[in-house]
């Protein structure tokens, strides 16, 4: 059999692509997801998929890919069947205890990393989730002391085993209702991207996030439970000139601002993301 009718055998790589992106077609990402889904079925990089386009699939692999696709097709979080999330330069396991990291959140790393902090300054990140953003943090400044927390003791284990993944040990990741276990320690930064979705927010009905935790999305009526919570026992937690730095919904940040304000905050702005929205707000509190 020749290379090019080879291509188009059915159990080939290339025809089984055209097969899953075609029942993917609802999808946006169909194209992508098709090749994701191909490469975790075979325990191969995307190269190998136009390396090797003839290549047949077994039954056993076929099976897998089509139960991956119907899984794709229902509506299941990609990341959740290939089992990992790239973000920043890292690549993160991911589990349903957690949210999926999303690359907008790389904004709230970007605005962290512009910041004036001391050298070996201390950073708490609050809700670590898969330990995206204080592992991110960590590669970039390797001399800040970085802790993150979680109240799902499932999502602490995971970004320790992401933190061994990156070779990132020095990151100390410990369960923690918000402030609960963190004693009398001060740190020159708290960030967080903590639950901020309306509790009926229609948001909850499509996407990835039908089958992300609530428990991670949604925070009371306004989407502000847990951020006005967090503002008001931060004080306590920062040192001297220290930053407070949220990930928000985007019709948000006046609010936020008028929390920052409150309670006696300084410096106090919000960034857009790349779609112009507002979706990080900081401040700084001096009132010591």
């Amino acid at each position: 059999m020749s290379t090019i009718s080879r291509a188009h055998s059915a159990h080939s790589i290339a025809e089984q692509l055209a097969i899953s992106k075609a029942q993917l077609q609802a999808f946006d990402s169909a194209g992508i997801d098709s090749r994701l889904l191909m490469c975790h079925v075979l325990h191969c990089e995307p190269v190998y998929l136009m390396t090797w386009p003839e290549k047949e699939l077994t039954e056993a692999q076929l099976s897998a890919l089509r139960q991956l696709v119907a899984k794709r097709k229902s509506g299941h979080p990609i990341a959740y069947l290939i089992g990992y999330r790239d973000f920043w330069s890292l690549r993160l396991q991911v589990s349903p205890a957690t949210l999926i990291p999303r690359p907008e959140t790389e904004l709230l790393v970007e605005t962290v990393l512009a910041l004036s902090l001391p050298q070996q300054a201390k950073v708490l990140d609050l809700g670590t989730g898969t330990g995206a953003i204080a592992l991110a943090l960590a590669s970039e400044k390797p001399k800040w002391h970085i802790t993150g927390i979680d109240k799902n003791t499932d999502a602490v284990a995971l970004a320790k085993q992401n933190a061994q993944l990156n070779k990132l040990t020095q990151v100390c990741f410990k369960h923690s209702d918000w402030f609960s276990n963190i004693g009398d320690e001060t740190f020159s930064l708290i960030v967080s991207n903590p639950p901020y979705v309306e509790d009926d927010s229609v948001y909850l009905q499509h996407g990835d996030v039908r089958f992300e935790p609530a428990s991670a999305l949604t925070s009371g009526p306004d989407g502000l439970d847990d951020i006005r919570l967090i503002i008001a026992k931060t004080k306590a937690y920062l040192a001297k000139e220290g930053w407070l730095v949220f990930e928000h919904g985007y019709q948000q940040a006046p609010g936020i601002q008028a929390l920052f304000t409150k309670h006696g905050f300084e410096q106090i702005h919000s960034l857009d993301d790349l779609n112009g929205q507002p979706r990080i707000t900081l401040g700084r509190y001096s009132a010591q």
